[in-house]
């Protein structure tokens, strides 16, 4: 797979970027952080609106920067998304898409017209920007980025200025983008919720550092992951809806090596989803627990036990044929339970979070 070479070098007064690093030239990437860990510094470098002292960036193949190269940004085939859309407040959202297709010098109608239908900003084209909600203002910014014909989308928290009914309102969109765009997208975030919810890799950032980067579902299931996610540590799981109970108003979600009941979100059986299971929502014993409220209880093994945040907790690491799940407990149960890897285990998960 064509991927995206990226290394630079950044010095400011209290800072630093140094980030050397190959990203996929599909899908969506998360570069997920604390505040001041890097994200948006290395988003910038990649759009050219930095220029670091050393830097090499090949994007497919194509140099666009090295020691002897420099493509500046309107010059890079790019969509960036701001914190906060600016647009032109004289003009309508139809008039703010035409001007920044026109500004980018691309003749693509096509792009224009996917854009606006992705983002299904049809009924606001003849609005003025004062009459939108931050979430339509937001979404407009997403489609004049795409009305570009961009070979790449760069992202910097574009729900971070909204509040959370603003982001329930666009999550819908963004994903829509991750299932239909064929280019890739570099998405800065601090929500563990919206890198659950969108990535397919992952690049954690700490002191302008990448510390770890892979795969989403590997990269969170790593028990040395330097960036915790605090009570939000867990694993994303890909799965398909196997079976709709109507009675009760649950669906069985299938993966490899298990399965887990959660609430029907009124998806077909077949449809391929999303799953969260954190590990403050797992737990461990040693026998058949016989009845219990807990639903989803499964034969598993220790894989590895590691320390967690807090000194009184460790994390555990249990496989469930080629899914792996983790969960947290106490110092004392691990060690009454003698909780050691290749111990054969019963995994009970309380709760799953299903992401369409």
């Amino acid at each position: 797979m064509e991927s995206i070479e990226a290394r630079f070098k950044l010095d400011w007064p209290g800072f630093s970027l140094d980030v050397d690093i190959r990203l996929p030239g599909r899908g969506v990437t998360a570069l997920f952080g604390h505040s001041g860990s890097g994200k948006t510094t290395l988003l910038r470098c990649l759009a050219g609106l930095e220029n670091p002292s050393c830097g090499r960036l090949v994007f497919k193949g194509k140099i666009w920067q090295d020691d002897n190269t420099w493509l500046p940004t309107h010059h890079r085939p790019i969509g960036y998304v701001f914190q906060e859309a600016s647009l032109f407040p004289h003009l309508s959202v139809l008039g703010n898409l035409h001007y920044g297709q026109k500004r980018s010098g691309s003749a693509s109608r096509v792009s224009l017209d996917t854009a606006i239908e992705l983002l299904g900003i049809g009924h606001l084209l003849g609005r003025k920007p004062d009459s939108l909600s931050g979430g339509e203002r937001q979404r407009v910014g997403m489609a004049r980025a795409l009305a570009v014909g961009p070979e790449i989308l760069l992202m910097d928290e574009p729900l971070a200025a909204l509040d959370l009914k603003r982001k329930k309102e666009i999550l819908p969109y963004l994903e829509r983008l991750h299932d239909e765009l064929d280019i890739p997208v570099i998405y800065v975030s601090h929500s563990p919720d919206e890198v659950a919810r969108l990535a397919d890799h992952i690049v954690a950032m700490d002191g302008g550092r990448v510390v770890a980067h892979g795969p989403l579902g590997e990269t969170l299931a790593r028990l040395d992951l330097p960036i915790r996610l605090g009570e939000d540590a867990g694993v994303v799981l890909d799965a398909t809806i196997g079976e709709i109970d109507a009675q009760w108003h649950l669906a069985r979600v299938d993966f490899p090596g298990g399965n887990l009941w959660t609430r029907d979100h009124d998806l077909p059986v077949g449809r391929k989803v999303r799953v969260r299971v954190l590990a403050r929502d797992v737990s461990l014993t040693l026998d058949d627990p016989g009845r219990s409220s807990i639903q989803n209880v499964h034969p598993a093994v220790v894989e590895a036990v590691a320390d967690d945040d807090h000194p009184a907790n460790r994390l555990v690491r249990v496989t469930l044929g080629e899914t792996r799940l983790l969960s947290r407990l106490t110092r004392r149960a691990v060690e009454q339970l003698g909780i050691v890897p290749g111990l054969p285990v019963r995994v009970q998960v309380k709760s799953v979070a299903l992401m369409e």
